[in-house]
């Protein structure tokens, strides 16, 4: 903890706004229940952001968590990161109405506010009032139209008390469109603030498929859970790591001697921070490798020596 709560300082300044994600991984019998900070988008085009790993937990089990464990990962998070303002996103699978109601309660003696936004499936009931209560699927949405409702009760049962709520249907863009509405309860007072927030929810699966196929390849791993546990901790050691390394690259301008910067009819840029940081190590460690030939080779390319030069300076600054 006091070296994530020291990168995530130097990262963002004490007192501003994190956006913390929860999400869940499973291949086979192995379950990790991981919570994560949102941080740098790949290009300002890109609306994918990455996020790094700040606590996790084995589930011995399959499926989805409780509320129980959930608020035990939270928990010490809250207490780590106090000094800052806090937006916490979750998807349908967190039983959104009792931790929402949770964090609602721990808002009242925080030191900074506790925000929160989680999906809840389209069978929960909205209300307001005994006699008018629907249930979120038989709202009438018009695609890309927003419907907010501000302190109204969620599901049938009592002592939750009123959250806002949000229905959202995304217009189809290129031939893809959502498949679902999304029905979000949230404790943020604008519409357009609690979307922008909950697309942020895909830095953390892109940080599991980088710890997966992506990178490690953790699914190939056939340990046991204390076994596992050390070698998730060290993947997010890693994984970090070279996170802030292509973060550097890339502020340091020398990127595209590890990957090429854009592609014909793309956008954005292909490879996040992560990526860069990953390949540049093994970019210097394939130099001790191929120097002699490549010295050898610029005694019959000279008219390249200034590119090359350039070359060298990249590597020592990478390494």
């Amino acid at each position: 903890f006091p070296l994530i709560k020291l990168i995530v300082e130097r990262e963002f300044k004490p007192g501003s706004r994190l956006t913390l994600v929860l999400d869940r991984t499973q291949w086979k019998d192995k379950n990790v229940f991981m919570i994560s900070v949102v941080w740098r988008k790949r290009s300002r085009r890109d609306p994918l952001r990455g996020a790094l790993p700040i606590y996790w937990v084995l589930l011995e089990k399959k499926g989805s968590s409780n509320v129980k464990e959930q608020i035990a990962l939270i928990r010490p998070v809250l207490r780590l990161f106090s000094h800052y303002e806090l937006v916490i996103l979750g998807d349908r699978e967190f039983h959104g109405v009792e931790l929402s109601y949770w964090l609602k309660k721990r808002n009242r003696t925080a030191k900074k506010p506790i925000y929160f936004a989680f999906r809840e499936r389209k069978d929960v009931y909205i209300r307001r009032s005994k006699k008018n209560q629907k249930r979120f699927q038989d709202l009438n949405l018009i695609p890309g139209v927003k419907v907010f409702e501000k302190n109204i009760f969620v599901t049938k049962q009592k002592g939750f008390g009123r959250f806002n709520v949000l229905a959202y249907q995304k217009r189809k863009y290129k031939k893809h469109s959502e498949e679902e509405p999304w029905f979000i309860i949230t404790n943020l007072d604008d519409a357009s603030e609690v979307i922008k927030y909950y697309k942020m929810r895909g830095g953390i699966e892109a940080m599991f498929r980088d710890y997966k196929s992506g990178g490690y390849n953790l699914e190939g791993s056939k340990a046991n859970i204390h076994r596992l546990t050390n070698l998730i901790l060290l993947i997010a050691i890693a994984y970090t790591a070279s996170a802030l390394k292509g973060k550097s690259i890339k502020n340091q301008g020398y990127q595209n001697y590890i990957s090429r910067l854009t592609e014909p009819k793309r956008q954005v840029r292909r490879h996040s921070d992560f990526w860069v940081g990953l390949y540049g190590q093994s970019w210097v460690l394939a130099w001790d490798f191929c120097s002699f030939i490549t010295s050898e080779l610029m005694k019959l390319n000279w008219h390249k020596i200034n590119e090359y030069k350039q070359g060298l300076k990249a590597l020592t600054a990478i390494s």
